[in-house]
């Protein structure tokens, strides 16, 4: 009988140890839950290179299909983006209205507007298709028409955008970055005209660079639509 007391005892004895475990169990889960109630929903991406063909042209449009030097339309699929941007107060995300959204991106063959390619393969100085800017609105969303792009040697395939708060000020804050695309998505794009002429895209975003230096984050989530496209990309900037 005596040692089934001290069985029955040391039982007993091993409750307290559960409830403190359990206790400091629904405690970590409690304070993790704040931690991420705390945290913004709107997110801040990673900066990544302005590259070679930036031009600060102030071409102010929302559809940059057209190129208004000959009335020309590029041709491709059409991509309606709506990219929405944040300012971060805390832990809340506020719309940043007034922000100048600036867009470029090659063409359905891999061309820039407005640029003289260092290797020779094209030379557009003076026209200015695929290339605008928008200010945020009051709900800190810039609204542009473009299309699906193209790819050139060495690339994914992607597109340029740059946010900046004053572009007449020094003291207004710049964020740069890019956006990229599905791999299945854009080999079945590629397959039709005009792409379709510039062969496959030889680079997916896994071989590329400067998509491995956080592109994940800059994916855009396309959804159809009746005749291409539609995205809406949120940044939040810790101004």
């Amino acid at each position: 009988m005596a040692g089934a007391a001290s069985v029955a005892t040391a039982f007993v004895g091993c409750v307290p140890d559960q409830t403190e475990s359990v206790e400091a169990a629904r405690s970590s889960i409690q304070n993790v839950s704040q931690s991420q109630a705390s945290v913004p929903s709107c997110i801040v991406r990673p900066e990544q290179m302005e590259g070679p063909y930036f031009v600060d042209n102030v071409l102010k449009r929302s559809d940059i299909r057209l190129d208004p030097s000959d009335g020309s339309m590029t041709g491709g699929i059409p991509l309606r983006l709506a990219i929405n941007v944040s300012r971060m107060n805390g832990s809340a995300c506020e719309p940043l209205s007034g922000a100048v959204v600036d867009l470029w991106q090659c063409d359905a063959v891999g061309v820039y507007s407005d640029f003289e390619d260092f290797a020779g393969h094209f030379d557009t100085r003076g026209r200015k298709f695929l290339r605008g800017h928008q200010e945020t609105d009051a709900t800190g969303t810039a609204e542009f028409t473009t299309i699906y792009p193209g790819w050139y040697p060495g690339r994914a395939v992607h597109i340029h955008f740059k946010i900046r708060t004053d572009p007449d000020s020094e003291q207004g804050h710049e964020f740069t970055s890019q956006l990229y695309f599905d791999d299945e998505l854009t080999a079945q794009v590629h397959t039709r005209e005009p792409y379709a002429s510039h062969g496959p895209p030889p680079e997916k975003n896994a071989a590329d660079g400067i998509f491995r230096r956080g592109g994940d984050e800059l994916m855009l989530d396309l959804a159809e639509d009746e005749d291409g496209y539609t995205a809406t990309f949120g940044i939040g900037l810790e101004i």
